[in-house]
Protein backbone atom coordinates (compact mmCIF):
# COMPACT_ATOMS: atom_id res chain seq x y z
CA UNK A 1 0.00 0.00 0.00
CA UNK A 2 1.26 3.02 -0.62
CA UNK A 3 1.21 6.73 1.61
CA UNK A 4 2.19 9.33 0.16
CA UNK A 5 4.03 11.86 3.06
CA UNK A 6 4.60 15.31 1.87
CA UNK A 7 6.55 17.75 3.68
CA UNK A 8 6.99 21.50 3.40
CA UNK A 9 10.19 23.40 3.89
CA UNK A 10 7.98 24.48 6.73
CA UNK A 11 7.96 21.35 8.60
CA UNK A 12 9.72 20.14 11.86
CA UNK A 13 12.45 17.56 10.81
CA UNK A 14 12.06 15.65 13.84
CA UNK A 15 8.41 15.52 13.69
CA UNK A 16 8.41 14.01 10.08
CA UNK A 17 10.83 11.53 11.36
CA UNK A 18 8.94 10.41 14.20
CA UNK A 19 5.91 10.05 11.85
CA UNK A 20 8.23 8.11 8.95
CA UNK A 21 9.24 5.81 12.19
CA UNK A 22 5.13 5.17 13.81
CA UNK A 23 4.35 3.69 10.53
CA UNK A 24 7.36 1.87 9.98
CA UNK A 25 7.39 -0.22 13.03
CA UNK A 26 3.71 -1.23 12.44
CA UNK A 27 3.32 -1.79 8.37
CA UNK A 28 6.48 -2.74 7.16
CA UNK A 29 4.65 -2.88 4.00
CA UNK A 30 3.68 0.35 3.05
CA UNK A 31 5.60 2.69 1.13
CA UNK A 32 6.63 5.88 2.71
CA UNK A 33 7.41 9.28 -0.16
CA UNK A 34 8.35 12.20 1.77
CA UNK A 35 8.63 14.88 -0.84
CA UNK A 36 9.63 19.08 -0.44
CA UNK A 37 7.04 21.12 -1.71
CA UNK A 38 5.41 24.56 -1.10
CA UNK A 39 2.56 25.00 1.04
CA UNK A 40 0.24 26.40 -1.70
CA UNK A 41 1.43 22.98 -4.08
CA UNK A 42 1.01 20.82 -1.37
CA UNK A 43 -2.83 22.06 -0.57
CA UNK A 44 -3.14 21.33 -4.18
CA UNK A 45 -1.77 18.19 -4.10
CA UNK A 46 -4.47 16.91 -1.71
CA UNK A 47 -7.49 18.44 -3.44
CA UNK A 48 -6.19 16.69 -6.63
CA UNK A 49 -5.67 13.18 -4.05
CA UNK A 50 -2.04 12.32 -5.30
CA UNK A 51 -0.63 12.58 -1.54
CA UNK A 52 -2.73 11.32 1.62
CA UNK A 53 -1.67 13.89 4.29
CA UNK A 54 0.84 17.09 4.20
CA UNK A 55 2.24 19.34 6.76
CA UNK A 56 1.69 22.70 5.83
CA UNK A 57 0.67 26.06 6.34
CA UNK A 58 -3.69 27.46 6.46
CA UNK A 59 -3.91 28.23 3.04
CA UNK A 60 -7.22 29.85 1.74
CA UNK A 61 -7.34 28.64 -1.56
CA UNK A 62 -8.43 25.08 -0.98
CA UNK A 63 -11.90 22.86 -1.51
CA UNK A 64 -12.48 19.89 0.46
CA UNK A 65 -9.66 20.02 3.14
CA UNK A 66 -9.60 19.28 6.50
CA UNK A 67 -6.66 20.63 8.52
CA UNK A 68 -5.60 19.64 12.08
CA UNK A 69 -3.63 22.39 14.20
CA UNK A 70 -0.23 20.93 15.20
CA UNK A 71 1.89 23.80 16.53
CA UNK A 72 2.79 27.65 16.80
CA UNK A 73 6.36 28.26 15.14
CA UNK A 74 7.74 32.00 15.75
CA UNK A 75 9.36 33.78 13.37
CA UNK A 76 13.31 34.88 13.77
CA UNK A 77 15.60 36.88 11.92
CA UNK A 78 18.29 35.73 9.77
CA UNK A 79 20.87 38.05 9.07
CA UNK A 80 24.50 37.39 7.54
CA UNK A 81 27.20 36.12 10.36
CA UNK A 82 29.03 39.77 9.69
CA UNK A 83 26.30 42.22 10.41
CA UNK A 84 26.19 44.56 12.98
CA UNK A 85 22.94 43.21 14.16
CA UNK A 86 24.59 39.48 14.72
CA UNK A 87 26.18 40.75 17.76
CA UNK A 88 22.58 41.68 19.26
CA UNK A 89 20.87 38.44 21.43
CA UNK A 90 17.50 39.76 20.54
CA UNK A 91 16.38 42.32 17.62
CA UNK A 92 14.02 44.88 18.12
CA UNK A 93 11.40 45.37 15.60
CA UNK A 94 12.36 49.13 14.81
CA UNK A 95 15.99 47.81 13.79
CA UNK A 96 14.70 46.13 11.08
CA UNK A 97 12.70 48.85 9.57
CA UNK A 98 16.58 50.31 8.54
CA UNK A 99 17.58 47.41 6.41
CA UNK A 100 16.79 45.97 3.11
CA UNK A 101 14.35 43.60 3.78
CA UNK A 102 13.83 39.97 1.56
CA UNK A 103 9.91 39.18 1.31
CA UNK A 104 8.84 35.83 0.59
CA UNK A 105 7.31 34.72 -2.30
CA UNK A 106 3.97 35.78 -3.09
CA UNK A 107 2.84 32.62 -5.11
CA UNK A 108 4.74 29.82 -3.41
CA UNK A 109 4.55 31.69 0.20
CA UNK A 110 1.51 33.57 0.78
CA UNK A 111 0.73 32.68 4.46
CA UNK A 112 4.41 33.73 5.35
CA UNK A 113 4.03 36.95 3.75
CA UNK A 114 1.21 38.30 4.83
CA UNK A 115 2.41 37.00 8.53
CA UNK A 116 5.16 39.59 8.69
CA UNK A 117 3.13 42.30 6.46
CA UNK A 118 0.77 42.05 9.72
CA UNK A 119 3.78 41.73 12.17
CA UNK A 120 5.37 45.31 10.73
CA UNK A 121 2.05 46.91 10.68
CA UNK A 122 1.63 45.99 14.13
CA UNK A 123 4.71 47.22 15.21
CA UNK A 124 4.53 50.74 13.63
CA UNK A 125 7.19 49.91 10.80
CA UNK A 126 7.50 49.75 7.30
CA UNK A 127 9.54 47.31 6.27
CA UNK A 128 12.10 48.19 3.07
CA UNK A 129 11.95 45.15 0.39
CA UNK A 130 14.35 44.97 -2.14
CA UNK A 131 14.46 41.31 -3.14
CA UNK A 132 11.71 38.23 -3.18
CA UNK A 133 12.85 35.19 -2.19
CA UNK A 134 11.70 31.82 -4.03
CA UNK A 135 12.48 29.30 -1.44
CA UNK A 136 14.35 28.85 2.07
CA UNK A 137 17.35 28.44 0.33
CA UNK A 138 17.01 31.52 -2.12
CA UNK A 139 16.34 33.54 0.41
CA UNK A 140 19.85 32.69 2.59
CA UNK A 141 21.89 33.33 -0.66
CA UNK A 142 20.65 36.79 -0.99
CA UNK A 143 20.46 37.25 2.74
CA UNK A 144 24.65 36.17 2.42
CA UNK A 145 24.95 37.90 -1.07
CA UNK A 146 23.03 41.20 -0.35
CA UNK A 147 23.47 41.61 3.45
CA UNK A 148 19.73 41.78 4.14
CA UNK A 149 17.72 40.72 6.45
CA UNK A 150 14.26 38.21 6.69
CA UNK A 151 12.36 36.18 9.24
CA UNK A 152 11.56 32.92 8.44
CA UNK A 153 10.38 30.46 10.96
CA UNK A 154 12.18 28.82 13.77
CA UNK A 155 12.88 25.53 12.24
CA UNK A 156 15.35 26.98 9.58
CA UNK A 157 17.65 26.57 12.53
CA UNK A 158 17.85 23.88 11.48
CA UNK A 159 19.23 24.75 7.54
CA UNK A 160 21.31 28.02 8.39
CA UNK A 161 24.29 27.84 5.60
CA UNK A 162 27.53 29.17 7.59
CA UNK A 163 27.42 32.71 6.69
CA UNK A 164 24.19 33.85 7.92
CA UNK A 165 22.79 33.63 11.86
CA UNK A 166 19.50 33.63 13.44
CA UNK A 167 18.50 35.48 16.51
CA UNK A 168 15.06 36.35 17.98
CA UNK A 169 13.24 39.34 18.00
CA UNK A 170 12.67 40.99 20.89
CA UNK A 171 9.09 41.10 22.39
CA UNK A 172 6.25 38.73 21.11
CA UNK A 173 7.10 37.47 18.07
CA UNK A 174 4.71 36.91 14.75
CA UNK A 175 3.93 33.57 14.65
CA UNK A 176 3.04 31.15 12.14
CA UNK A 177 0.85 27.89 12.29
CA UNK A 178 1.57 24.51 11.85
CA UNK A 179 -1.24 22.33 10.10
CA UNK A 180 -1.79 18.79 8.98
CA UNK A 181 -3.83 18.66 6.02
CA UNK A 182 -5.93 15.85 4.06
CA UNK A 183 -8.65 15.37 1.84
CA UNK A 184 -11.88 14.62 3.54
CA UNK A 185 -13.37 12.38 1.16
CA UNK A 186 -10.33 9.90 1.87
CA UNK A 187 -11.47 7.20 4.19
CA UNK A 188 -8.22 5.50 4.23
CA UNK A 189 -7.95 3.36 7.89
CA UNK A 190 -4.33 4.22 7.64
CA UNK A 191 -4.39 8.26 7.15
CA UNK A 192 -7.35 7.58 10.25
CA UNK A 193 -4.82 6.13 11.93
CA UNK A 194 -1.72 8.28 11.13
CA UNK A 195 -4.10 11.25 12.24
CA UNK A 196 -5.10 9.68 15.31
CA UNK A 197 -1.43 9.71 16.27
CA UNK A 198 -0.49 13.24 15.26
CA UNK A 199 -0.96 15.01 18.81
CA UNK A 200 1.21 11.59 20.10
CA UNK A 201 4.15 12.76 17.54
CA UNK A 202 3.91 16.51 17.94
CA UNK A 203 4.19 16.37 21.92
CA UNK A 204 7.20 13.67 21.36
CA UNK A 205 8.78 17.05 19.53
CA UNK A 206 8.13 19.63 22.06
CA UNK A 207 9.75 17.04 24.47
CA UNK A 208 13.10 17.13 22.90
Amino acid sequence: MNFPFLATHGIHHKLVTLSVSARADRAVSIDITISSLSSPELANALMQKRMDVALLRRETQTSGLAFKFLTKEPLIVILPANHRLAKRKTIRPQELARESFIAGSTKLAPVLKSTVKEYAARAGITLNQKYDAENISGGMSLVASTGSVTLLPLYVTNMLIPSVVARPLEGEPPTIDLLMGYNKSNTSPLLMRFLSRSDELVSCVLKK
